[in-house]
């Protein structure tokens, strides 16, 4: 759902590398994500019901893909709850808003803890943080989508906010391709460089700029705007992904994408996005 090649791919050497550095199929890659934007695409411009079912079983994909990795941890997770909680806060954040997700968040957190106690007693903290952690992470933030899409205009913003993190992410892996010289994290993601940040920040400004008056009548500047801000919290949420998958000890979540991994090696960039576009869309449109 986000880029072709996340930019993790990409690698701060000289330019003078072999293609195929980047470690993914990347015209196996490129067709996924064709057909990923299709799909997303045709959901939302024919019924707005049909992306909300495309979005939850992404979401509960990703669940599972990241509950398969934390197993290696020995952690053990409720996935049944994590799951149903999940598609009940998406469900409930289109249908009502902020408040009947806040509720819908709420009881998830006490089914999730109450099925997590019923199993064993050893290992009860850790697996409760985590279980609290997959739903705060993947459920609540891909619930901040629904709450865009929910406004008239919901699926222009949508396009608009993905949009925007494809380009940051297309943006930094290219130049860090390139001209990536300087790595940004090194220990988290040694790929990563600051010539990459900067190519993300001006794909993503551009992008934006031209989408915001195209797809919702806003001034360029304020899509500019949109668009620097959507490359910090998708730069992190890369980051966070890194994080956990070198600390899990696994290169992707899940090999369901050629070309790309998982569903949640897709969704890093978006998820920690989601409530921030949904904030500024409410206030700059």
């Amino acid at each position: 759902m986000s880029d072709p090649v996340s930019e993790e791919s990409a690698t701060a050497q000289p330019a003078d590398k072999p293609a195929s550095r980047a470690g993914r199929n990347l015209p196996m890659a490129a067709a996924v994500g064709v057909v990923l934007a299709v799909l997303v695409l045709v959901s939302l411009y024919t019924q707005k019901w049909l992306f909300v079912i495309v979005a939850v079983t992404a979401i509960a994909i990703a669940v599972y893909e990241l509950a398969s990795a934390v197993r290696s941890a020995g952690v053990v997770l409720p996935i049944v709850p994590i799951v149903a909680g999940s598609a009940i806060m998406l469900v409930a954040a289109y249908l009502d808003g902020p408040d009947t997700l806040a509720v819908a968040y709420s009881l998830t957190i006490v089914v999730v803890v109450a099925a997590r106690l019923g199993v064993t007693r050893q290992g009860l903290v850790r697996d409760t943080v985590v279980a609290v952690f997959v739903v705060t992470y993947v459920g609540l933030l891909a619930s901040f989508a629904m709450i865009m899409l929910a406004k008239p205009d919901g699926p222009d913003r949508i396009v608009i906010f993905i949009l925007a993190v494809v380009a940051s992410d297309t943006g930094g892996y290219a130049v860090g391709v390139l001209f990536g010289r300087h790595p940004m994290a090194p220990r988290v993601s040694p790929k990563k460089s600051w010539e990459g940040l900067g190519g993300s920040f001006a794909v993503g400004a551009v992008v934006s700029a031209v989408s915001f008056p195209l797809l919702l009548g806003a001034p360029w500047w304020q899509g500019a705007l949109f668009g620097c801000v959507v490359v910090v919290t998708a730069t992190l949420g890369d980051l966070g992904e890194s994080l956990i998958k070198r600390d899990l000890g696994v290169k992707d979540m899940g090999h369901l994408l050629p070309g790309h991994g998982g569903l949640m090696d897709r969704l890093d960039s978006l998820l920690p996005t989601a409530p921030v576009a949904a904030v500024l869309l409410a206030a700059l449109v």
